[in-house]
């Protein structure tokens, strides 16, 4: 059994992400699982300070992973592997649209397609069209060709998802493989079977379960864990206040009063010192676990 944290190193972690971390580590310890740590950093907004500030914090609240952290950077082959699979059997299609033009779609009268759904506006262009579409000098992205498959999964702590799949992108218009194609590549080739993961991506989790399949992969298991949010219902972030570990730091907090603040917010006793952490997995159940956000109020 393998499991996976899966940073983008776009930025210095705050409370929301080290709970997740710390919950994907609870889940994998737990079953003596292996697990992985990678890095999603085909954004533009990686830095390389970023990489090694995220090790740490994960480091210094007592979390620890089997091997080196992978970097999807430099998996690119795969990528493009599997896209040319797709390519090859005609499932795929080159798509001009602003992300402008794809909203007016969705939310025009008598759309019935959920928010943020591609309509399938280029999927089937004319001669003329594609001509101009080509002319226009804009770069266009890659994207699967579907039927509009509802998909269902069975999500360890939130129950029965249903949801649609439309032709979602697999290459961006600067030739950066997405981030549905991303993960489904990498958990197949890397043997992750579970999946502990924000409940924020948990729409996008059809899509994914779509691709595994016509790939002939086969799917994990899902956890998707409620995030954390601030007294008025936004998501956290760094402008919310002390959320780093630094930050917390700095108010004359020690790292261990850091990780007990997380094991608290998921119903779980505190501890002493880290190596208790690890005794605390052995008795760790997923479904005393909140179901609702957490509210951090600073």
């Amino acid at each position: 059994m393998t499991g996976r944290w899966a940073p983008s190193p776009t930025g210095h972690f705050h409370l929301g992400n080290l709970r997740t971390a710390l919950l994907a580590w609870l889940f994998a310890r737990s079953s003596s699982n292996t697990l992985i740590w990678r890095f999603e950093d085909l954004d533009s907004a990686v830095r390389p300070e970023f990489y090694r500030s995220q090790i740490r914090d994960c480091e210094r609240i007592g979390l620890d992973w089997d091997g080196e952290p992978i970097r999807q950077s430099d998996r690119f082959e795969m990528y493009t592997n599997a896209i040319e699979q797709l390519t090859r059997r005609g499932l795929t299609y080159r798509c001009w649209c602003t992300r402008r033009e794809i909203r007016e779609a969705t939310t025009a009268p008598h759309s019935h397609l959920p928010e943020g759904a591609y309509s399938g506006i280029c999927r089937n262009l004319s001669r003329r069209q594609l001509a101009e579409r080509e002319a226009s000098g804009r770069n266009p992205a890659l994207r699967l060709r579907t039927d509009g498959e509802t998909i269902t999964i069975r999500d360890r702590q939130l129950g029965d998802f249903e949801g649609v799949v439309d032709d979602f992108v697999l290459c961006r218009g600067d030739g950066i493989p997405s981030y549905n194609l991303g993960v489904v590549v990498d958990d197949a080739e890397l043997g992750v079977t579970e999946v502990v993961r924000g409940d924020d991506l948990l729409p996008s989790t059809p899509r994914q379960v779509y691709l595994f399949g016509l790939l002939g992969l086969t799917a994990p298991n899902y956890a998707h864990v409620p995030l954390v949010v601030t007294a008025s219902g936004e998501r956290l972030a760094k402008r919310h206040g002390a959320v780093t570990l630094e930050d917390r730091l700095a108010l004359g907090e020690s790292e261990l009063d850091v990780l007990n603040m997380l094991l608290s917010s998921l119903y779980m006793n505190p501890v002493t010192s880290f190596a208790q952490l690890r005794d605390r997995a052995k008795n760790f159940d997923p479904t005393s676990l909140p179901v609702t956000p957490w509210v951090f109020d600073g």
